[in-house]
């Protein structure tokens, strides 16, 4: 009987069906460090979701059989290790096409039309002062016709891609050494980022992708441009970013991402009071709609391990 321990179920504030196959169920909302050895003691199975697991912890888990991510980021687990020792680590994936391309298409609106400003310049009464009839006090800028550069293709990207064709906007894509996807416009990064008035990422954080947009980057970038992230913010060099929102490099960022979450010891992006700046809590992936998937998936992700064939691996 495999006894599965679900390191960190608060990440899913909704009900989770129990696994067809016999087992025991350990769940914690939450497991720090210094818990993980006891807690994984005599696991069989273990579900993660942002507990890292590496070879330390690895080594003093004898019974560990399978690890299946609650996400869809796999950089938090030592996937070298568990290849070698034939652990199948499987993640969810596609189940926040909609979502996803949804939130980063909010941002771009929101900074495109100068939303929050306009709102604290509601708040603060400056429409009922303004003459005529209307408070142009910020520009608003229009998506139809304008370029989006996406980082990479997966179903998200190409998702945002079509949102952005109901626009009326030219989508390119970056370019990268992996097999493609036929049928679509293709750059260098450098070429994107100098041709885009808006850059969204949607890209997986490996070690080839941390700090992928730095600060030679950002200054390759259209002063009129925005960027979007709600992929990993390990992809943005936060400190170069802020930078560039404070000397006008670009024209603005929405970000639901941050490199440390959450930022208990704070953030450079979130020190700053700009209007050109939307910060969201990693709420893209989390619509009720999504969520419903991503447990369906997660706890099929176990039943297909179980049943001896493990679907939608890592390793």
């Amino acid at each position: 009987m495999h006894h599965i321990v679900f390191l960190d179920r608060a990440i899913l504030p909704l009900e989770l069906r129990r696994p067809s196959f016999p087992h025991t169920w350990m769940e914690y909302p939450t497991t720090t460090e210094e818990q993980l050895g006891q807690r994984l003691r005599e696991a069989t199975i273990v579900i993660s979701s942002k507990v890292p697991l590496r070879r330390a912890v690895l080594e003093n888990c004898p019974d560990l059989q399978f690890i299946a991510v609650a996400g869809t980021g796999y950089d938090g687990f030592d996937l070298e290790y568990c290849r070698s020792h034939g652990i199948p680590v499987s993640n969810v994936h596609g189940y926040a096409e909609h979502t996803v391309a949804e939130h980063a298409f909010m941002l771009m609106l929101a900074l495109a039309r100068a939303l929050p400003a306009y709102r604290v310049d509601v708040q603060a009464g400056r429409w009922q002062k303004a003459q005529p009839f209307c408070l142009l006090s910020h520009p608003i800028i229009d998506l139809y016709g304008k370029t989006l550069g996406v980082v990479g293709e997966g179903v998200i990207g190409r998702r945002v891609a079509q949102i952005a064709g109901g626009f009326g906007m030219r989508v390119l894509f970056a370019d990268h050494p992996e097999p493609k996807v036929p049928g679509l416009d293709y750059l260098t990064l450098d070429q994107l980022l100098e041709a885009s008035d808006i850059v969204s990422l949607h890209c997986p954080l490996t070690p080839d992708t941390r700090n992928l947009i730095g600060e030679p980057q950002l200054k390759r970038m259209k002063r009129t441009a925005l960027l979007i992230n709600t992929a990993r913010g390990g992809l943005v060099d936060e400190a170069a970013l802020a930078r560039a929102l404070r000397q006008g490099w670009i024209a603005g960022a929405g970000i639901d991402v941050l490199s440390h979450e959450p930022p208990r010891h704070g953030n450079v992006l979130l020190e700053l009071d700009l209007p050109n700046l939307v910060v969201t809590p990693h709420v893209a992936w989390g619509s009720q709609d999504a969520m419903e998937a991503f447990a369906e998936q997660l706890v099929g992700n176990l039943e297909a391990f179980a049943a001896g064939s493990p679907r939608n691996q890592v390793t």
